[in-house]
């Protein structure tokens, strides 16, 4: 029988208000849910899904209102912040509660991050950056904990001679969210986890293969590494409400091409208009029908994905909670 603990709840900061938001987490705990992913939005992808708050005071509630393990399922540490602001942010919430805090980075999405009116690169120097500040906040965590101060003067950063006053009392884990095979590899090296969203199985093979051969190559054991998947799905109680929440609430999910460079809610408004019902084969799970869905979970359990974060993309979320905590987590095999 599956270990509850494996399967943790999205909380889509860019659909619920946030007061709504921490108290769906909190349900779902109560129902066997246990972790919380959330994505460090400024925008949301499509102005129908409506909200869009800060995401660190709504991890702190987390802390306070939950049990389990919590974090930025991404956050970009590179445009909209300096990299030692992140590892403060990080710090602070690991030193409240300890053991249940880990940070999640990315590369960035122009949605987020364009609103700063700095210039947006190319994918290349996207990952660059990001490694970089990865650089920059590990050693500050390691600075820190040891009681030193630490520089960075770097190709992209600067950061004068300081230490993190605040800090837990290990650092928190690293997780580098990539659904591409480079970033995968460099994650391996430098971070103590992956991300991914879900994807064809055999593509999240050779993610795994770059992952473990970067971790091979810096010398680390690649079972000591978390590998985490966020998993959209539509669940309703029928299949046609079930898509029409598909198409309404998260048409990004039926979107076959990179989002990265797109700015504005409203581009992808009317980009959406294209979907179609079929541009969601492959790429996400809509059925009314609980046992489809506990099917696509264990095949991600069974490529061994150590946690498992999931979003319903509708706004039925006691309801679907209230299923899966019957019908779908029990029946899982880890």
């Amino acid at each position: 029988m599956t270990t509850l603990s494996n399967i943790g709840y999205a909380a889509m900061l860019e659909q619920f208000h946030p007061t709504e938001a921490v108290a769906l987490a909190a349900y779902a705990e109560e129902r066997g849910f246990s972790g919380v992913m959330a994505a460090d939005h400024f925008q949301p992808w499509v102005p129908a899904q409506g909200q869009s708050s800060f995401v660190w005071n709504v991890l702190a509630a987390v802390g306070e209102r939950t049990r389990g393990g919590f974090g930025p399922g991404v956050t970009t540490p590179t445009f909209r912040w300096h990299p030692a602001m992140v590892a403060q942010a990080s710090a602070t919430l690991a030193a409240m509660y300890p053991g249940r805090h880990w940070l999640g980075l990315g590369s960035g999405e122009a949605l987020n991050e364009h609103i700063v009116g700095g210039y947006w690169p190319e994918v290349p120097e996207r990952i660059n950056r990001m490694f970089e500040a990865i650089d920059i906040i590990t050693k500050l965590f390691t600075a820190s904990l040891a009681g030193r101060d630490v520089r960075h003067n770097g190709q992209y950063y600067k950061m004068e001679s300081t230490r993190l006053w605040t800090m837990p009392e290990a650092a928190p884990e690293i997780h580098v969210a990539t659904a591409g095979p480079v970033t995968a590899k460099r994650a391996g090296k430098h971070a103590d986890g992956l991300i991914t969203v879900g994807a064809p199985l055999e593509k999240i093979e050779s993610l795994f293969e770059r992952f473990h051969a970067g971790a091979g190559e810096a010398g680390k054991d690649p079972a000591t590494l978390k590998k985490v998947l966020q998993l959209h799905l539509s669940w309703a109680d029928t299949d046609e409400a079930a898509l029409a929440n598909a198409m309404t609430e998260w048409p990004n999910g039926g979107m076959k091409f990179p989002k990265g460079d797109i700015r504005s809610p409203f581009e992808l408004e009317q980009m959406a208009k294209l979907v179609r019902p079929e541009d969601f084969e492959g790429r996400m799970v809509i059925s009314a029908d609980p046992d489809v869905h506990r099917a696509q979970i264990q095949r991600f359990v069974d490529l061994g994905f150590d946690t498992i974060y999931l979003h319903n993309v509708g706004r039925n979320q006691r309801e679907w909670i209230d299923e899966f905590s019957r019908s779908v987590l029990p029946a899982l095999r880890w």
